[in-house]
């Protein structure tokens, strides 16, 4: 009965994240990028600016947390297992130009991002417990007026974030502990559920008081640890930027474990690895961006698009990088695994399993805390105020269930949620199109 119902939802998720959804997810990107007029090439550096540099006038704007703050809580749910494992997979099932495919679409996603926040911006509103709330469940049907199609949204995004933002982490965070250092999976559920319960349970205001200090430290960690290994090999990388590239458009052979790839299945996996990274589309981040405080809607959205640029473009190419150099990508291993071992071989002293190690655990950490946040504000949509208390302590035990159960049917359920969520959500991104261009002139028209 277990297997029949794993294979019907499978079945289900394989169709969802089938091309047409990758299709329309890049379709919006570029359509996006070209009614913007490329304002994530063009405003990069800016943005990067307003990331991460702390000004006082926007501490007395409406809001509850900061611009940092608000980005940090959205990376914090989405750098996570995915830019380990999922990398891994993407090169191995696509071969090297996966990568290129995974940057282009991290490049047009960042349109997709900064639009999502500026809506969620524009159509926030303030809850009863004086907190904002927004995302696409509001901007959906407070600006297309269809709130059936929030609703629905609202449903996806509470499901997946009990299994790609919480059992499916926690469970990642239990084994690389019992791999690693032969500690329990029951006491690493023990200690990671009341880890989250000290940091969730106080709330938006709580989870970015964390995020800001966990994700720049775990970024970094992992950065760290791969420039070095980018260092010792550097000799090799004009050769392996060149086999991205021939890759990214001619099949590519067999060769040792690789079984060989069509140029179809290279862009495939590449897009939708690249897509399940960074999120650009599926409407989780812009729920964090729309805590933010801010005096325009164009500042946080300018802000939120780094997410992506610092996912993609920054931690998986780094991750790509490494395995391509290690020349372990063709071994016949693949996820954690494979690039756990990409950094043992080239890291000396034990120092790339210790990497990859605090990696997974850092990683998986801080999105179960983003995560805990989106379905939060998914609960309070659909329920209002009085289940948020309720659902808070629900997600803090459902951490500590998923350390020791097999996850196959929660990871399979839970990515075809994450696909549900992007039909929604693109629909309205499209349609509401013409704000998100009128709000841009407004700011820059003025600003200049």
């Amino acid at each position: 009965m277990e297997d029949q119902i794993i294979k019907i939802i499978t079945s289900m998720r394989d169709f969802v994240w089938g091309v047409p959804l990758i299709v329309l997810l890049v379709g919006t990107g570029i359509f996006l990028t070209v009614i913007l007029r490329g304002l994530q090439l063009r405003g990069l550096i800016y943005s990067l600016y307003l990331a991460l540099i702390k000004r006082k006038e926007d501490d007395e704007e409406a809001g509850d947390i900061s611009h940092f703050q608000a980005l940090m809580t959205a990376l914090a749910a989405t750098v996570g297992t995915g830019n380990i494992a999922g990398v891994a997979t993407a090169i191995v099932i696509g071969g090297p130009g996966a990568l290129f495919w995974m940057w282009i679409t991290g490049l047009f996603g960042m349109a997709t991002k900064y639009s999502e926040a500026l809506l969620a911006i524009k159509f926030r509103e303030k809850d009863k417990f004086g907190t904002m709330s927004g995302g696409p469940m509001y901007y959906i049907s407070k600006g297309l007026g269809w709130k059936w199609l929030g609703i629905l949204f609202a449903i996806f995004a509470a499901v997946a974030a009990f299994g790609i933002g919480n059992m499916v982490q926690s469970n990642s965070v239990a084994e690389a502990v019992r791999t690693s250092f032969g500690i329990p999976n029951w006491v690493t559920g023990i200690v990671l559920a009341t880890l989250t319960a000290m940091v969730v349970l106080g709330g938006i205001k709580s989870i970015a008081r964390v995020t800001q200090y966990i994700v720049p430290f775990m970024i970094i960690i992992y950065f760290s640890g791969a420039l070095l290994i980018i260092l010792l090999k550097i000799s090799a990388l004009p050769k392996i930027f060149l086999l991205i590239i021939k890759s990214a458009f001619t099949p590519t052979a067999a060769v040792g474990g690789f079984l060989g790839t069509t140029l179809m299945q290279t862009i495939r996996i590449g897009v939708a690895r690249g897509v399940f990274s960074n999120e650009s589309g599926l409407g989780s981040a812009p729920i964090a961006a729309a805590a933010a405080k801010t005096p325009n809607p164009v500042k946080q959205a300018l802000v939120s698009m780094t997410q992506t640029f610092i996912d993609t473009l920054v931690v998986c190419t780094m991750t790509g990088l490494v395995l391509l150099l290690s020349g372990l990508w063709n071994s016949g291993r693949t996820g954690a695994e494979l690039t756990a071992l990409a950094f043992d071989r080239t890291l000396p002293g034990g120092l790339g399993e210790f990497v990859v190690t605090m990696g997974l655990i850092f990683f998986a950490y801080s999105t179960i805390l983003g995560w805990c946040y989106y379905g939060e504000k998914s609960i309070e949509y659909l329920f209002r105020e009085r289940v948020v208390k309720i659902y808070r302590i629900l997600f803090v035990i459902f951490v500590g269930i998923g350390t020791f159960l097999k996850l196959e049917t929660v990871w399979t359920a839970a990515d075809l949620m994450n696909g549900l969520m992007a039909f929604p959500n693109l629909v309205g991104l499209i349609g509401l199109s013409s704000i998100i261009v009128a709000e841009t002139n407004k700011y820059f028209y003025k600003k200049h």
